[in-house]
């Protein structure tokens, strides 16, 4: 019997926290720490593949292009080129701490890091609305400058405070490249790191030649539609709160723990989760279960082997 596949997506936090500087030191140890509790799942016999996010890094290397570019002359790389450059790195970092844990546990497998395209349709109407911030802030004079030189697209920071961000479209994740591949070596018992930052995205163009396009595609969306393309029995999205929560912060605060997908569906629909935080991760985790997934669990890294913490997401109510 084929033992049971897990994609597990781990969110930003995982990596790097908010109020740190990101030293390699400081990302390497959340990683050290996130990892280790996925040593259950191997220890139970599953097959793995982990996804990342990569925004703070991203980020960083976006503006190290910046600062090249000004103070050295340094030719600035495109948004495809950074995203792959964030996975590499990412993924080696990943790769190493995650060989090292499994040596301390006597646990053989190989682990491999797959830089990974995830096709987007060009016309997808996401285009018509960039909305995902990313890069360096800048004032609004520079903001309106390269506009008129490179056709960038900005908007005022959330808080108003800290000046003007670049914004590029976020489409929907089509298909994953390279997914037979990640498939067969994930079902051989390899654990694989792809789709890192939700993969960088391409098309086809009308000669069926790829191309690429500045977007930046929603990690955990992405990791959904790898979920259910490789066939994975569950769907783990880690991030820094160990539940869902109906009216999170208020006095009505609710924790919602064992969920089907009809009643999931209805409080995504009636707004109740973050925009920007939690209704993405809940959008992903339903279109897992939807499209063929057994159990979707949207939880806090060190309560995941725990059964009894986590949002758990099923087809019909209960496990």
């Amino acid at each position: 019997m084929a033992n049971k596949l897990a994609v597990v997506a781990l969110g930003g936090n995982a990596l790097l926290r908010d109020n740190e500087k990101g030293t390699i030191e400081e990302q390497e140890k959340h990683t050290a720490e996130t990892l280790e509790n996925l040593i259950f799942l191997l220890k139970d016999g599953y097959d793995l593949i982990v996804t990342h996010g990569n925004g703070p890094q991203v980020g960083n290397i976006l503006m190290r292009n910046d600062a090249g570019e000004q103070i050295y002359g340094i030719s600035p790389m495109p948004l495809d080129i950074c995203v792959a450059d964030s996975q590499g790195g990412i993924g080696y970092m990943i790769e190493r701490i995650f060989r090292n844990i499994l040596i301390r546990h006597g646990i053989k497998r190989n682990v491999i890091t797959i830089v990974s395209m995830v096709e987007v349709d060009a016309r997808d109407i996401a285009f018509n609305n960039p909305i995902k911030r990313i890069g360096m802030y800048y004032t609004e004079a520079q903001a309106q400058q390269l506009t008129k030189d490179k056709g960038w697209v900005f908007k005022l920071s959330k808080t108003g405070g800290n000046g003007w961000r670049r914004v590029v479209p976020s489409p929907a994740p089509k298909e994953i490249l390279n997914l037979e591949l990640i498939s067969a070596l994930a079902r051989q018992g390899n654990i694989i790191i792809t789709c890192g930052g939700g993969g960088i995205p391409v098309y086809y163009d009308k000669n069926n030649e790829i191309r690429t396009i500045d977007a930046v595609i929603d990690k955990d969306h992405a990791s959904a539609l790898l979920a259910n393309s490789v066939g994975a029995n569950e769907f783990y999205i880690l991030t820094d709160v160990a539940f869902i929560y109906n009216d999170f912060g208020l006095p009505t605060q609710e924790k919602l723990e064992f969920l089907d997908y009809n009643d999931t569906l209805k409080y995504l629909e009636s707004g109740i989760f973050g925009e920007g935080s939690m209704a993405p991760k809940i959008a992903a985790a339903l279109a897992f279960i939807k499209n063929g997934g057994e159990k979707s669990i949207i939880t806090e890294a060190s309560k995941l082997e725990d059964k009894s913490f986590g949002s758990k997401i099923t087809m019909k109510y209960g496990m």
